[in-house]
């Protein structure tokens, strides 16, 4: 972290030096911005490839940085409205418009200001991603023979055979596809199961990130609701009768957002309605290597007890790693996985051979299983203070379900807090997101979890994104205030 604040600071400085050299004017060289500011060399090139990236500054090997000569001025800007006809029109005719709305995937991918509390993160925080594991599983992959080359198309057969193994059951490295991140095999898995139109069954509430895929597909999102348990099977009938639904989309395993997992009778039950129905199950087992250290044994994954090809199963090293690394797996058994594997090549081809060469590195070094107790342990010790500084500062909310895996808590606001109809209703998530904000604390609105009226008001906090226990205490103190500020308490 102290290398990163480096960076940034000497292209701080740099950036505002820039004026005192003519255009194609030579900087100093990196040794002497070595020596003046007493950071390390590795320090220096980073600073001069972001200001190259900025187009402030030429670097040429061995002759040094240059001040960038001006850029041309911007030709005139033209008439795109004619667009709105065109993307309108493109939608008239279709059952289901394919519009994408990314705004509830943008909360948990961008980064608020600086400052503010991250709450709303769906990643881990750097200081507990494998960061030197990740770079030396890397820089090794990178020197392995033909690493560069092109893989196959279906991944590599040991990263897929460690796939394959990790699912269990009777899934082979011959029904694994490797994917770049679960966001695409989720995406892959839609188009393939369902044509634009149909009705696809989903947990409630869920992912907004899989209902922001099922609508851009033209596919129509019917919700099935959620307890501390898992999808509720009756219910789950009851809506495959009703639509003729032919997918239904779940996560068995500490579910996003309430982080249920799908109870032991349900799990044969869940199999044997979409069976019935001829339906698929997409599995989306998006978190099974953040488990928290109290959790105990772990169910398998659904596709480990489907030996009818019911389950198509998706699994990713991306939230245990880092948002960049984005590798994932996709399973299926029977004919549906010849379909995934060609609308996979079609919409990617591969994932990049020197990442997939990495993830083994990774998975087979001796710091992959360290990393993952070493997760496990400040997950636990996260959820633990965020739990306690919410009971204590937030009595008001409802907290009903405590996870024992995963990165985030489900808090439902109080009805009629403070006396004010603001304060439940996507009205009072709105509001209170707002007054958050501004306090100084990102959270996540729950409205966009659910894919009709949802039946109360919550909002998402994450634990995985900020540096440590301190920060979270400060930022529920944070978000007390802005509580008071909606309620008026």
């Amino acid at each position: 972290m102290q290398e990163r604040s480096s960076v940034a600071d000497l292209v701080t400085v740099l950036r505002r030096e820039l004026d005192r050299y003519s255009p194609g004017g030579k900087l100093p060289s990196s040794r002497a911005l070595v020596d003046r500011f007493r950071v390390s060399p590795v320090t220096v090139s980073r600073a001069l490839a972001q200001l190259a990236a900025e187009g402030l500054v030429v670097t040429r090997p061995g002759a040094g940085a240059f001040r960038a000569r001006p850029r041309p001025s911007a030709a005139p800007a033209g008439d795109t409205s004619w667009q709105e006809v065109a993307l309108s029109a493109d939608g008239a005719a279709d059952l289901v418009p394919r519009s994408v709305d990314a705004s509830g995937v943008l909360v948990s991918l961008a980064a608020p200001p600086s400052g503010v509390v991250e709450f709303n993160g769906g990643y881990l925080h750097p200081s507990l991603q494998p960061e030197r594991a990740m770079a030396a599983a890397l820089a090794r992959a990178g020197r392995r023979p033909g690493a560069w080359g092109r893989p196959p198309m279906e991944g590599l057969p040991e990263l897929r055979e460690w796939f394959a193994r990790g699912i269990g059951g009777a899934i082979t490295a011959a029904e694994v596809l490797i994917t770049a991140g679960g966001q695409s095999a989720l995406a892959t898995a839609l188009r393939a199961l369902a044509p634009p139109g149909a009705p696809v069954l989903v947990e409630s509430p869920t992912y907004p990130g899989m209902l922001a895929i099922a609508r851009a597909a033209g596919l129509r999102p019917v919700p099935v609701p959620v307890d501390a348990d898992g999808v509720r099977p009756a219910l789950l009938a009851d809506a495959f009768r009703a639509t003729g639904a032919r997918v239904f989309v779940c996560q068995p395993l500490f579910q996003n957002p309430t982080g249920a997992v799908l109870a032991p009778e349900r799990r044969g039950e869940v199999l044997r309605i979409a069976r019935a129905a001829g339906a698929f199950v997409v599995e989306d087992d998006f978190v099974r290597r953040l488990v928290h250290e109290d959790a105990g044994p772990l169910p398998a994954p659904l596709a480990a007890d489907d030996p009818d090809g019911v389950v198509v199963h998706v699994c990713s090293l991306t939230k245990a790693t880092s948002p960049s690394f984005r590798v994932s797996a996709l399973a299926a058994h029977g004919p549906v996985l010849e379909r995934l594997r060609a609308i996979q090549i079609v919409d990617t081809f591969f994932v990049p051979r020197p990442l997939q060469e990495a993830a083994l590195e990774l998975v087979g070094s001796p710091a992959w299983p360290r990393h993952l107790r070493a997760v496990s342990a400040e997950l636990k010790a996260r959820r633990d203070a965020m739990t306690s500084a919410l009971r204590l500062n937030l009595p008001e909310i409802s907290l009903a379900h405590v996870p024992s895996g995963g990165y985030h808590l489900w808090p439902r606001l109080p009805e009629g807090a403070g006396g004010t109809s603001q304060a439940f209703g996507s009205g009072g998530e709105s509001a209170l997101a707002s007054a958050a904000l501004r306090a100084g604390v990102a959270i996540t609105p729950g409205r966009p979890y659910f894919s009709a009226e949802p039946p109360a008001a919550h909002f998402r906090l994450s634990f995985a994104a900020v540096a440590n226990v301190g920060e979270i205490a400060e930022g529920v103190r944070r978000l007390r205030t802005a509580c008071q500020e909606v309620w008026g308490g």
